[in-house]
C-alpha cells in the first residue's frame, strides 16, 4: 500500500468523515505537529493549545525528556503481558504510590478503565470486606458527572447524549445532586452502598467546582457510614489544577483515586487506581487486568512524565498563572455582555457566555479563536475550556490573553 507522504486539510478532513465513525465534532483545523504549548497543522499555520488533549499533555506536546525515555525503552522491551514480571512495573508502582501518598496500585491504559476498575474493586471490597449481600452493591455518583464511555459509566450518566438509545444500562447506581450534602447523607445511609465516586471539579460538565469544604464533608460521611470515597482525578490530577491532585485543595485522602491522562505526558495511554493494603488485597490472581496494563513502555513514560512535572515544578506553574489567567478574564467579563464570567483552579478554567439558550455563540467564539492562532473548545453549549500546558510561560499566557479579549471585544453574534 502506498503511504500518503503529504495530505492538505480538506483532504484529512474529508478522509475522517468517509472512513471514520462520526462520533466527534473537531474543529476543522488537522494537525501535525505539537512542541511544548504549540501545535502546526498541514499547511504550517501554529496555534496555542489551550485544550492539552483534555489535559492529557500537561508536560506540553512532545517534551524531549519523555521522549528520549520512550525511545529507549521501546528499543528493548515494550510489551510482556502480566504473564511474566518485568524490571519497570515494580519501580514505576512505587513511584506512584510514593507520589500520591497511597500503598498500592493498579496500572491500566485509559481513564475509562481506570474507573471500571474502581467499579470492580469497591464492589468487590463491598462483598468481601464490608459484607454486603451478594449482587446488592450500590455506587453512588453524582448528577452531570463524566467517568468515560464504557456501558458501566454511562450508566451512571445524567447526560442524555452519553446514554440515547445505549441501553439497556447496568444496575447498582444511585445519582445524587452535585455538591448537595444533605442528598449525599440520605444516600448513604443505605448499607448496600460500597462506594462513593466523584470529580473533585466537574471538567467535562463545564469546570463546575463544589463549594468549599464540600470534599472534606463528603469524606467525612463516607467514614461514617463505611463507605469507599472514590475521586475521579484523570482530568485534574497531575498538576491541572496548581495541586498535585485537586483534592488536595480540601486536604482530604480518598480511600481511592483514578489516574490517567496527564501521568504519561501524553505519549502512552496510561491509567491507575490508587487505593490501600486493605481495599487491593481483595483482587486475585486471573479477577482483573490487561494485557497492555502497567508494560514496561507505559512504566517508564509514566515515570519520567512524573519527574519532569516535579523537575519543572509544573504545579506550582499552573497555580500561579491560573490566578492571573482567572484575574484578566473577569475584567474582561466586565467590559462586555458577551460573558457571564470565568471559574476554575491553576489552569483548568471556564468561561461562560452569555447565551441562555446555549446555541452557537461559543462555537463561533472558538472559531474566531482559532483563527486567531488560539485553539480551545466548547462544551454544554454556552462553556469554552480554557486548560493549556502548564509548560506555558507568564509572556505566552499574556499573549494568549490578548487574543481572546481581542476576539471576545470584536465579536458579532
Amino acid at each position: 500500500m502506498e503511504q500518503v507522504k503529504s495530505i492538505s486539510s480538506q483532504e484529512a478532513i474529508a478522509l475522517e468523515k468517509k472512513y471514520g465513525a462520526h462520533n466527534y465534532a473537531p474543529l476543522p483545523v488537522v494537525l501535525e505537529k505539537g512542541e511544548g504549548v504549540f501545535v502546526w497543522d498541514v499547511e504550517g499555520k501554529k496555534y496555542y493549545d489551550f485544550l492539552s488533549a483534555y489535559s492529557a499533555v500537561n508536560q506540553g506536546h512532545v517534551h524531549p525528556r519523555i521522549l528520549d525515555v520512550m525511545i529507549k525503552q521501546a528499543s528493548k522491551l515494550t510489551l510482556t503481558s502480566r504473564a511474566f514480571y518485568s524490571d519497570q512495573l515494580g519501580i514505576a508502582e512505587k513511584m506512584l504510590c510514593e507520589t500520591f501518598g497511597f500503598e498500592r496500585a493498579i496500572l491500566m491504559n485509559t481513564g475509562a478503565e481506570g474507573n471500571e476498575t474502581a467499579i470492580k474493586l469497591a464492589r468487590k471490597w463491598g462483598y468481601e470486606k464490608k459484607g454486603i449481600p451478594a449482587n446488592e452493591a450500590v455506587i453512588v455518583g453524582v448528577e452531570k458527572n463524566f467517568h468515560g464511555r464504557t456501558t458501566t459509566i454511562i450508566s451512571a450518566s445524567t447526560d442524555p447524549v452519553a446514554t440515547t438509545n445505549f441501553g439497556p444500562f447496568m444496575p447498582g447506581f444511585e445519582i445524587v445532586p452535585y455538591n448537595d450534602i444533605a442528598a449525599l447523607e440520605e444516600v448513604l445511609q443505605n448499607p448496600n452502598v460500597a462506594g462513593l465516586w466523584l470529580e473533585p471539579i466537574q471538567g467535562e460538565a463545564g469546570v463546575y467546582l463544589p463549594e468549599e469544604g464540600y470534599l472534606k464533608k463528603a469524606q467525612e460521611l463516607c467514614k461514617k457510614h463505611n463507605v469507599l470515597f472514590m475521586v475521579d482525578e484523570v482530568q485534574t490530577g497531575v498538576g491541572r489544577t496548581g495541586k498535585l491532585l485537586a483534592s488536595d485543595y480540601d486536604e482530604i485522602k480518598p480511600n481511592m483515586i483514578i489516574l490517567g491522562k496527564a501521568i504519561s505526558g501524553g505519549f502512552y495511554p496510561v491509567s491507575a487506581v490508587l487505593s490501600s493494603n486493605e481495599v487491593m488485597d481483595v483482587f486475585n490472581p486471573g479477577e482483573h487486568g490487561s494485557t497492555y496494563g502497567g508494560n514496561p513502555l507505559a512504566c517508564a513514560v509514566m515515570m519520567e512524565a512524573l519527574n519532569v512535572l516535579k523537575d519543572e515544578k509544573l504545579t506550582e506553574n499552573a497555580y500561579d498563572l491560573g490566578v492571573i489567567f482567572r484575574e484578566k478574564m473577569q475584567e474582561l467579563c466586565g467590559k462586555t455582555d458577551l460573558l457571564l464570567g470565568v471559574r476554575g483552579k491553576g489552569l483548568l478554567n471556564a468561561l461562560l457566555v452569555n447565551d441562555i439558550e446555549e446555541s452557537s455563540t461559543a462555537t463561533k467564539l472558538c472559531y474566531a479563536l482559532m483563527d486567531k492562532g488560539l485553539l480551545a473548545k466548547p462544551t454544554h453549549g454556552n462553556i469554552i475550556r480554557f486548560a493549556p500546558p502548564l509548560v506555558i510561560t507568564e509572556e505566552q499566557l499574556m499573549e494568549c490573553i490578548a487574543i481572546i479579549e481581542e476576539v471576545v471585544m470584536n465579536f458579532e453574534k
